[in-house]
């Protein structure tokens, strides 16, 4: 079998430096620790921002040259590598990013990608005329569009968008890193995520209220952000913020784990978050909302656990027996490591970045 070539890869993303108050960080950690695993140069360019200079996580990552840059205008001192490189991705979310998507098409001569890694909440936005980091001018400007939601929206991208090709490149897990622990679970029942208004609904209604209802049980929800006014019971304990290191042991310190997906990505469908692959790869049996395209990742009733109300909770965590809880956790780990983790979605990416290189010259990395 012939080696794939090597590719010299630049990405412009929201953050690798900071996974505070964002899922952008732990994605790209992951994947282009992978990618780099299969031989190719990734450099990565992030905007510096207050938020994240406070919240550091990462100073320097041994996969890829990590380089921050203050403005748009900085971005000159990249244009050469940025030029030569054989492919420039631009993420989601990155500040300016129509500004920095419009230099990105001036300056590359490789292909031009967007990774979108909210892609329900980017349409939303785009269908209101909200043009925060995308437009509908520069879309067609990249050669490909990959989104973290597949299904319909793939097709809507090119019909509605004038995406050149559209692929789904869904979120992963480090499978080296997210494992089943070997302490007992301490909590029943626990969700970690940053605060979103149009989360907290289902927050409410699959966490909060069943804890009202359970008072002898003890839950936990992570995450930063949330205001003062929301009124937690007495047996929901609070966390601002779980580093991704201390993810797995969050994971394995609740017996079951809860998946809540925004309003945006259940419309759109085929969205699975990070949250889910961490979860189920840590053997962390789920109870999440429902959505089209769900069965594509996880069985419902046999990789993972399905609640519409408060009633759907409550029984959940009072009848399944602890034999078939550790079965559906251990069903749904098998699933994700047999498709879903990081090293899966770098072979993916790898294979997107070179069918679209006959379409722009590729110049490979000398050996």
């Amino acid at each position: 079998m012939v080696a794939p070539p090597r590719l010299d890869v630049v990405v412009l993303g929201l953050s690798l430096s900071s996974s505070w108050g964002n899922g952008h960080a732990t994605t790209y950690r992951s994947l282009l620790r992978a990618f780099a695993e299969r031989g190719h140069r990734v450099s990565f360019l992030e905007r510096e921002v207050p938020w994240y200079r406070t919240h550091r996580d990462l100073a320097h990552a041994g996969y890829c040259d990590l380089r921050l840059y203050p403005d748009v205008l900085a971005l000159e001192a990249y244009r050469e590598p940025v030029h030569v490189a054989d492919a420039v991705i631009v993420g989601s979310y990155v500040p300016d990013g129509v500004e920095v998507a419009r230099w990105v098409q001036a300056t590359a001569r490789g292909a031009k990608v967007f990774y979108d890694i909210d892609t329900p909440v980017t349409l939303a936005k785009l269908a209101r005329n909200d043009h925060e980091y995308l437009s509908p001018a520069v879309i067609p400007g990249f050669d490909l569009y990959l989104s973290f939601t597949g299904g319909p929206t793939l097709e809507h991208l090119v019909r509605h968008y004038g995406a050149r090709t559209a692929k789904a490149l869904y979120c992963s897990v480090d499978a080296d890193r997210y494992r089943p622990g070997t302490a007992e679970p301490s909590y029943d029942f626990g969700y970690l995520g940053t605060y979103s208004e149009d989360r907290q609904p289902t927050l409410e209604r699959l966490l909060i209220e069943p804890a009202r209802r359970l008072p002898d049980r003890r839950f936990i929800v992570a995450g930063p952000l949330y205001p003062d006014t929301i009124v937690w019971p007495d047996n929901v304990e609070r966390v601002d913020h779980v580093a991704p290191a201390d993810h797995p042991a969050f994971y394995g310190s609740c017996r079951f784990t809860l998946n809540v997906t925004r309003a945006d990505m259940i419309k759109a469908g085929y969205s699975p978050s990070v949250r889910l692959f961490e979860a189920a790869a840590c053997a962390t049996p789920i109870i999440s909302d429902d959505w089209d395209g769900l069965e594509s990742f996880l069985a419902r009733g046999e990789e993972i656990l399905i609640a519409t109300g408060a009633d759907d909770v409550v029984r959940l965590l009072t009848t399944v027996p602890e034999a078939e809880r550790r079965r559906i956790g251990s069903a749904a780990r098998a699933k994700v490591l047999a498709a879903h983790t990081a090293r899966h979605r770098a072979r993916e990416l790898e294979r997107h970045l070179l069918d679209v290189r006959h379409e722009v010259p590729v110049r490979m990395v000398p050996a």
